[in-house]
C-alpha cells in the first residue's frame, strides 16, 4: 500500500506555536437534507498532489503478508499480517460506504520510533477491512496496542450509513529498554459518537472533553487513557474530572485560532447561538470552549456542505475580503507565514476552511437504504475554485485524469486535473473579486445540476439490478458515469483557462453579448469594444493614499 503522495505540517513561530492543516466537517443522517450521513476532508499541503486513491477488493492466501509505508513520507515501517480479503476502497471511502477523514493536532508529542503503523497506513489499513464504523475504531485500536502508533496526536471522523464517530488519538510516552524495544508501546484514545440530527467537526485540535465511562453505545475509549496520564505525569485530577483534549492537546492562541476558529465558522453558518462563541474563535477566551457537536437551524444539503468547505470567514470578525491584506480586489487569501512581526508586535495571517495549498478534498455520503451506495464526492486543489466529482465506491474505479500515476508536484500534466484546477485558481488568485466570483457561479451551475441528476443515476442502477446480470451491468454503468463526467469536467476546466484569459487579460474586462460571446467594436470581428477598467476597493485607495500620497497627489 505504498503511497506516492506526501503530505507535510508545518510550523510556526511566536504565538502560533503549531498549526498544521486539513478539515472535517461532520453532518449526521438526522441532520442532513437526505438522510445520509456526511464527512468531509481536505488534505490540506504545500507539497500534496491531487489524486484519487484507489485499491480493488482482492483476495490473498493464508500466511501472506503486507507492507506498511508512512503516508507521510514514503518511509518503510514494517510488516504486519495480511487480511484474507480486503473491500475496495475509493479515495478514503470503501464500497460499504464507511468513510474516513483525519486531522493532526500534533499535541504532547510521544512518537515512538519503533512503531509500525501511522496514522495514515491505519486509515487505509481499516477501510480496505472494516464495514462499519465500530469495526474501524476496534481495529485501529488492535493495530496500534500491537504494533505501535507512529504518528503524533491525530482525530478520525469515521462514518458509515448508520453512525459518524470522532476518534481523538495520542501516542503514550515510549520506554525503551537497553535492546531498544519500546516497552509501552501504543496509543491512549477516546472516541464519541455524534448524536443523530447534529453537526460536528474538528480542524486539527482535539475536541473530546469528557470520558462517558458507562455509555457504550455512545463512548468508547483505551482502559489506560487515564493511568497513561499519570504516570507521564500530566494529570492528577480525578477520573470523573479527566478531560482528553485539556490534558493531552492543551489549547493556546494558536491552536485555536489557527484551527477550532474553522470549526466555528461551520457551527456560526448553521447553529443558532454561536456568536457567544466568538471570542474563542478568536483565541480572546479560551475557557469559553465550544461545544463538540451542535443542532442545526435545518437539515443540511450536500452542496450547503461542499460550499461550506469553500469558506475564507465571510461575514464574521475574521472576514479575509475586507482589510488591506486583501489588496484591490477583495482576495481572501494570505501567503504563508501564518503570523508576521511588526514594531515589536506580532500579528496573525488568519488560517480558513478554504486554502491555497490544498492538495485534495472531498465529500463523502453514506447513504442508509441506497443498493448503489455511498457517494464519494471529490475535488483537487483549493476547494473555493475545483468542483466536485462524483464516484460510487460500490463500482467505480479512477479516470485518467485523476489518477496517481498522472503528473505530479513537480510534473505538470496536460491531462490531469489538478493542473487544470490550479491554473484557474492561480489566475482567479490575482483578481479574486472577479475571476474568482466567476469561476464559483461556474461551479455553483455544474454541482447543483449533478447533484439533481443522482437521483436519475440512483434509479437507473436500481433498475438495472433487476436484470440476470444485473452487477454488472451497474458496475459498468456507474463506473462510465463518473469516468465520463470527470474526464468531461477537465475538458470544460481547459476551456475554462482559456476563457478566463481571454476575457481578464492585462486587467482589463472585456465586454459580453447576451449570449456570452465577445462584443467588438462594430467594424472589425478581430477587435473587440473597449473594454471595461474596474476601479480598485477604497480600502486599498485610502491604504495607498496614507502610505505614498504625497508623491501621488496631483496639484490642484
Amino acid at each position: 500500500m505504498k503511497r506516492k503522495l506526501i503530505l507535510s505540517s508545518f510550523m510556526l513561530i511566536a504565538g502560533i506555536s503549531y498549526s498544521p492543516a486539513c478539515t472535517n466537517l461532520i453532518v449526521t443522517k438526522g441532520a442532513s437534507a437526505d438522510g445520509s450521513n456526511i464527512v468531509t476532508y481536505a488534505a490540506d499541503s504545500h507539497q500534496l498532489y491531487g489524486a484519487l486513491n484507489y485499491m480493488p477488493a482482492a483476495d490473498y492466501p493464508e500466511g501472506a503478508m503486507m507492507s506498511v509505508y508512512e503516508w507521510d513520507t514514503g518511509r518503510y515501517l514494517g510488516e504486519i499480517p495480511q487480511a484474507r480479503h480486503t473491500y475496495a476502497v475509493v479515495g478514503n471511502m470503501n464500497e460499504h460506504q464507511l468513510a474516513i477523514g483525519e486531522t493532526t493536532y500534533g499535541g504532547r508529542e510521544y512518537i515512538d520510533s519503533t512503531a509500525m503503523v501511522d496514522y495514515g497506513s491505519l486509515i487505509y489499513i481499516a477501510l480496505q477491512r472494516c464495514r462499519t464504523a465500530r469495526e474501524a475504531i476496534a481495529l485501529i485500536d488492535g493495530l496500534m496496542q500491537k504494533y505501535g502508533y507512529a504518528s503524533e496526536g491525530e482525530s478520525f471522523s469515521i462514518s458509515d450509513p448508520e453512525e459518524v464517530w470522532i476518534m481523538d488519538i495520542i501516542g503514550k510516552a515510549p520506554k525503551y529498554d537497553k535492546k531498544g524495544k519500546n516497552t509501552n508501546k501504543g496509543a491512549v484514545w477516546v472516541a464519541k459518537r455524534i448524536p443523530d440530527g447534529y453537526i460536528s467537526g474538528h480542524a486539527n485540535q482535539s475536541r473530546i472533553s469528557k470520558i462517558d465511562f458507562n455509555d457504550s453505545d455512545n463512548c468508547l475509549y483505551a482502559a489506560d487513557v487515564i493511568s497513561q496520564a499519570r504516570k507521564q505525569g500530566i494529570y492528577e485530577g480525578s477520573d470523573a474530572d479527566f478531560s482528553f483534549c485539556d490534558v493531552y492537546n492543551p489549547l493556546d492562541f494558536g491552536t485555536v485560532r489557527g484551527c477550532d476558529a474553522r470549526v466555528w465558522a461551520w457551527f456560526n453558518r448553521f447553529a443558532d447561538g454561536m456568536e457567544e462563541y466568538t471570542d474563542y474563535a478568536m483565541g480572546y477566551n479560551l475557557a469559553k470552549r465550544m461545544p463538540l457537536y451542535v443542532k442545526p437551524t435545518h437539515r443540511i444539503s450536500v452542496k450547503e456542505v461542499a460550499d461550506m468547505m469553500r469558506d475564507h470567514y465571510e461575514g464574521t470578525p475574521m472576514d479575509m475580503t475586507t482589510d488591506i491584506g486583501a489588496g484591490g480586489s477583495h482576495s481572501p487569501y494570505r501567503w504563508r507565514p501564518m503570523e508576521f512581526e511588526y514594531e515589536g508586535h506580532s500579528y496573525v495571517n488568519e488560517r480558513a476552511i478554504a486554502t491555497q495549498q490544498t492538495g485534495w478534498w472531498f465529500v463523502a455520503q453514506s447513504r442508509p437504504d441506497k443498493k448503489c451506495g455511498g457517494i464519494f464526492w471529490f475535488g483537487v486543489d483549493d476547494a473555493a475554485t475545483s468542483p466536485l466529482m462524483p464516484f460510487y465506491p460500490k463500482y467505480a474505479t479512477v479516470p485518467e485524469c485523476l489518477s496517481e500515476d498522472n503528473g505530479s508536484m513537480i510534473e505538470y500534466s496536460e491531462t490531469s486535473m489538478f493542473w487544470a484546477v490550479n491554473r484557474i485558481a492561480q489566475f482567479a488568485y490575482l483578481r479574486y473579486d472577479r475571476i474568482g466570483a466567476e469561476v464559483r457561479k461556474i461551479i455553483d451551475e455544474y454541482e447543483n445540476e449533478i447533484m439533481a441528476r443522482i437521483q436519475r443515476i440512483d434509479d437507473a442502477a436500481e433498475k438495472l439490478m433487476e436484470k440476470a446480470d444485473g452487477q454488472q451491468l451497474v458496475r459498468d454503468y456507474i463506473d462510465r458515469f463518473g469516468t465520463a463526467n470527470a474526464t468531461s469536467m477537465l475538458g470544460k476546466w481547459k476551456e475554462l483557462d482559456k476563457y478566463l484569459l481571454v476575457k481578464y487579460i492585462d486587467g482589463n474586462i472585456k465586454v459580453q453579448n447576451e449570449d456570452g460571446s465577445f462584443r467588438t467594436n462594430g467594424y472589425s470581428d478581430n477587435i473587440p469594444e473597449f473594454p471595461v477598467q474596474e476601479d480598485y476597493s477604497d480600502k486599498w485607495k485610502e491604504s495607498v493614499v496614507r502610505d505614498h500620497g504625497d508623491v501621488l497627489r496631483i496639484p490642484e
